[in-house]
């Protein structure tokens, strides 16, 4: 079998709850050696459902392939055994809040004085430096201070407030930002011999994600924006996205209104843009009298950009979903639960989740007993 692409690193993991975890879980499909240090009650995520056999698929979704050791970090023994584990590896990364790992003598400038090519990666809410450094964020906080939440809204016609937050978005930011950031210290590395600090701040990675919303921010006279919108059949909804002039014209012959290619509300992009309501208007007096899957195959079939609105469960059993082998089996004693893979796949197959989910401290004795 080919060797995965991380095969032979070593990171030591001091994160727990999303970001940090979900980073290191992406290192371990890569076939890295991922050595998850908790305390003795565990990653809080530990106990939170979904429960499969007695155990968080939560849990399990963000940590699986990883090895789990237990220490406690501000005895004297276990101390020393981190100090150890640091040392053997060839990345940390750490998620507590800045300072943290300062007081419990695991930061970056007291470990790297002895393993100068360390890459030591600390994912935090604000980031190491600042005057909001030491506030405590989790998603929630960050979505709703760098803008996230006040753009949505305002993107929407019938919200009197931000809407709630039940999808951690900046969790997965970070940990996709710290996750490319790690590769890149490690080429770096290869090629000039170095190790490095990487400093990973939620706020930046959102407000990183909110590309046309920080330029109107500060060119707000810019002319009126096409908001793509759910279209109403009448069995659910559908959204439509014409963005091309042939794609607009193929969907009026779809719609059976070869007339809209010749109205002067609709000749081309920008009146388009100038008349989106009305745009949308008629769209929707044709998928009104359909159901969403009809209105969808016949869309679809003629090449215009659309779906259906659909549940999580029904996009994990797509045949596209199927076809690409996205999600992934971790079995346990009630059958297993299913967990995606990642959002990048490796023509040689190297890259993929390692379906095994750690026990609490389960490879205490054999990782331990390595460094002696």
């Amino acid at each position: 079998m080919p060797t995965p692409p991380m095969a032979g690193l070593r990171i030591v993991d001091f994160t727990t709850v999303i970001a940090g975890p979900y980073c290191t879980r992406l290192l371990a499909d890569c076939g890295a050696e991922v050595i998850k240090v908790e305390t003795e009650a565990g990653d809080g995520i530990r106990l939170i459902p979904p429960i499969s056999d007695s155990a968080s698929t939560y849990f399990g979704h963000l940590n699986c392939g990883k090895k789990s050791v237990v220490l406690d970090l501000r005895s004297e023994e276990g101390h020393a055994a981190a100090l150890k584990l640091a040392a053997s590896a060839d990345v940390v990364v750490e998620n507590f809040r800045p300072g943290v790992m300062v007081r419990l003598g695991l930061d970056y400038a007291k470990l790297a004085r002895d393993h100068e090519n360390l890459i030591y990666c600390a994912i935090s809410g604000f980031g190491q430096t600042g005057p909001r450094a030491l506030e405590p964020a989790y998603a929630p906080i960050i979505h709703a201070a760098a803008g996230l939440d006040l753009a949505q809204m305002g993107y929407q016609d019938e919200l009197s407030r931000p809407e709630k937050c039940g999808i951690f978005t900046a969790d997965v930011l970070a940990a996709l930002y710290a996750f490319g950031a790690i590769q890149t210290a490690l080429l770096g590395r290869e090629r000039h011999g170095v190790g490095q600090f990487i400093d990973v701040a939620m706020m930046d990675a959102t407000i990183n994600l909110l590309i046309y919303e920080t330029q109107l921010a500060q060119f707000p006279d810019a002319p009126p924006r096409i908001l793509f919108t759910p279209t109403r059949t009448t069995d659910g909804f559908i959204i439509i996205a014409p963005i091309t002039q042939r794609a607009f014209e193929d969907m009026a012959d779809v719609m059976e209104h070869p007339e809209w290619k010749s109205d002067p509300r609709f000749l081309d992009a920008p009146t388009r843009r100038n008349n989106w309501a009305d745009v949308l208007d008629a769209i929707e007096s044709w998928t009104s009298r359909h159901t969403a899957h009809e209105a969808e195959t016949r869309l679809i079939a003629a090449g215009i950009p659309c779906s259906r609105y659909r549940h999580v469960g029904e996009a994990m059993a797509d045949p596209q979903s199927t076809a690409r082998g996205l999600m992934a089996t971790v079995p346990n004693g009630a059958g297993g639960y299913q967990v995606p893979n990642p959002p990048f796949q490796f023509a040689d197959g190297t890259v993929g989740i390692v379906p095994t989910v750690p026990n609490l401290g389960e490879h205490t004795a054999a990782v331990l007993a390595e460094l002696d």
